[in-house]
């Protein structure tokens, strides 16, 4: 007999959180979230909850643990968007459609209860919280930022009637291209004609002005994209203080243009895979050890965040931060980097198709379907 139950108190959350890591300890493509991230995600310390509701529930069976989910409605985004959705998502569940129906009952029962009339997922509480499942190449390399899922995921979301809402590219590509001169060339007329620079900083407490600028870029230029509303700025807060004191400055590309304004970006960080592995979802004893090391020795790289301001698309922009972000890879003998999901059809997907020696990597997607 499988029981839903919903999460209570610290000792629930800790086996909420530490499930997939027992699910999928043995999978190679498996990268386990840090606890203390989940956390802060899953608890009251999540400014999102301004404007969010949610309920964690776990699933057991003989008393074993075989399933968890979050059932979350963002009133933001559905009053952005015109719908009434509850979201599904930190969803894993052990390869049994049973346990997979009987999570997913709970999410549909809290959104009727809240007067939803759609569900769809996986998603987060925003867009920077990890989304969309794998849905193709299975066994392919994951970013540290995404979701892990096994292809029995796709067959039982497709077997319940669920819907793709939207699809995702991710790609892998040589870092270590040569810069080809004309484009440097280019690049360089592009700056002077529009008046602009790629800001360079000695210190790391220099980046928090750009740190600002940065997020409510993201908001401007990824206004149109699905289901995104802009971050708030106590959202903004956190995620400064979480990618920022980490960031390898070399990799971060802040373009301005005379009045030190930024116009387009683009962000990277050291790959972690190994690093998050060893640690196991675990800062201490001895992640913190592991994970800082991988900053300081790495060979590939994850494009994290890239985007430009919607006024100054189509400029050339993304050329400028593009080709320094390679020229840094090249001083760093990095060989190998790896796109964040791009939803198919945007246009940074036609730049990266057309533009760039790149190789698709994997596809994603969000699922939903009327209650």
């Amino acid at each position: 007999m499988i029981i839903v139950r919903p999460v209570k108190g610290r000792r629930d959350l800790r086996k909420f959180i530490a499930f997939p890591n027992k699910l999928f300890k043995d999978v190679p493509t498996y990268i386990p979230a840090l606890n203390f991230d989940e956390v802060n995600l899953l608890t009251d310390k999540n400014p999102s909850l301004e404007h969010c509701s949610r309920e964690l529930y776990l699933a057991e069976r003989d008393g074993k643990i075989v399933g968890r989910v979050a059932a979350i409605i963002n009133r933001t985004v559905n009053e952005h968007w015109n719908k009434k959705a509850v979201r599904f998502g930190w969803f894993d569940f052990i390869e049994d459609y049973d346990v997979f129906t009987a999570l997913l009952d709970k999410v549909i029962e809290y959104g009727r209860a809240n007067g939803m009339n759609e569900i769809e997922g996986p998603f987060g509480f925003t867009d920077m919280d990890k989304e969309c499942w794998v849905i193709d190449n299975f066994d392919a390399r994951q970013n540290i930022s995404t979701l892990y899922n096994p292809e029995y995921y796709i067959r039982f979301i497709e077997r319940a009637g669920y819907e793709i809402k939207c699809k995702w590219q991710q790609y892998s590509m040589p870092a270590n291209q040569p810069v080809p001169d004309k484009v440097g060339r280019l690049n360089k007329l592009i700056m002077e004609k529009y008046k602009l620079r790629l800001v360079r900083v000695k210190h790391r407490k220099e980046l928090i002005p750009y740190a600002w600028q940065f997020f409510h870029a993201i908001n401007e230029s990824f206004a149109d994209l699905y289901d995104f509303v802009p971050m708030t700025e106590k959202e903004i807060d956190v995620y400064i203080k979480e990618y920022f004191p980490f960031v390898n400055m070399d990799f971060v590309q802040f373009v301005v243009d005379e009045n030190d304004k930024l116009v387009g970006f683009g962000l990277s960080i050291p790959d972690l895979n190994g690093a998050y592995k060893k640690a196991n979802g675990h800062l201490f004893p001895f992640g913190w050890y592991h994970i800082l090391r991988a900053f300081k020795k790495f060979d590939t790289i994850d494009l994290l965040l890239n985007g430009v301001l919607p006024e100054w698309q189509k400029r050339g922009v993304h050329s400028i931060y593009y080709c320094d972000m390679n020229e840094a890879a090249i001083r760093y003998d990095v060989h190998t980097a790896y796109t964040n999901p791009q939803i198919i059809g945007n246009e940074a997907v036609k730049i990266w198709e057309t533009q760039y020696n790149t190789t698709p990597l994997m596809q994603r997607a969000i699922f939903g379907k009327s209650l």
